[in-house]
């Protein structure tokens, strides 16, 4: 049987994502004051001439800001040819392909991976398979950043359904199980979210805080728990053990803005 999610990636853009067209309404530029305050932080260790792989990469807008901020050997791969299509036109090195067969090959190739929306257009035995690929790839001590839809999340839905790919919706708890069981650890967790960079979302970020109060308030009274991550998507960052064991105990964390 047909995979249903081929014809949609086939037309990821014609069909589902026409402003990706234009290279005036594609300047993900305006985007990378955000990546500053929420995914820089997770590979700012890494230097220019570290491997770095974007799965899932899309038009290229993350390779180019990787590019910008002197990451010299971030490469791309995605399955939808028009995206990689824009992509290779803006000299990003992108392939079109499948993931599981590119990342085959490539054991321990990369100090980083990075999956922005990714995960979640797998079923939970295609995303178990595909962890222990990224484990697989990752040198000891790489890190593996990933943000994907969070099912705990306060108005999450209109993301998890938003997109007739996706398959599974992690939790902060479900996605550390499955990466647990990869063989990740240091596996930490963040809210995206408001970012203080300008006075407006100074504010929202003042009055996000104050409605996960509330919703923590109501969760508390309901079931006797408390949540950090309330945001529509969850940000996870983990590790390849190092075989020295520097990088110290396994750990979950959460963190929030």
């Amino acid at each position: 049987m047909t995979d249903y999610r081929q014809p949609l990636y086939r037309h990821y853009v014609s069909k589902f994502k026409r402003s990706e067209c234009s290279p005036q309404l594609a300047a993900e530029e305006t985007a990378w004051p955000y990546f500053d305050q929420k995914y820089l932080k997770h590979i700012r260790h890494l230097g220019p001439d570290d491997a770095i792989l974007d799965v899932g990469c899309g038009s290229g807008g993350l390779l180019a800001y990787l590019a910008q901020k002197g990451f010299r050997c971030a490469e791309g791969v995605d399955v939808s040819e028009e995206q990689v299509e824009l992509a290779k036109a803006r000299s990003l090195r992108v392939r079109c392909g499948d993931v599981f067969g590119f990342l085959e090959s490539r054991a321990e190739a990369f100090k980083a991976v990075i999956a922005l929306d990714f995960v979640e257009h797998f079923t939970k035995e295609e995303a178990l398979s595909l962890f222990a690929l990224l484990f697989r790839a990752l040198k000891p001590g790489g890190i593996l950043l990933i943000q994907t839809p969070n099912g705990q999340g306060l108005f999450s839905g209109q993301v998890i359904y938003g997109d007739l790919t996706h398959c599974t919706v992690f939790t902060p708890e479900s996605l550390s199980q499955a990466l647990r069981l990869a063989g990740f650890d240091h596996i930490v967790f963040d809210e995206t979210g408001p970012v203080p960079m300008t006075v407006t979302g100074a504010v929202r970020l003042l009055l996000w805080r104050g409605i996960k109060r509330a919703a923590n308030f109501i969760r508390l009274v309901e079931a006797g728990k408390r949540q950090s991550i309330w945001t529509e998507n969850v940000i996870c960052a983990c590790r390849k053990p190092a075989p020295s064991g520097s990088l110290g105990a396994s750990q979950t964390e959460a963190t929030t803005n």
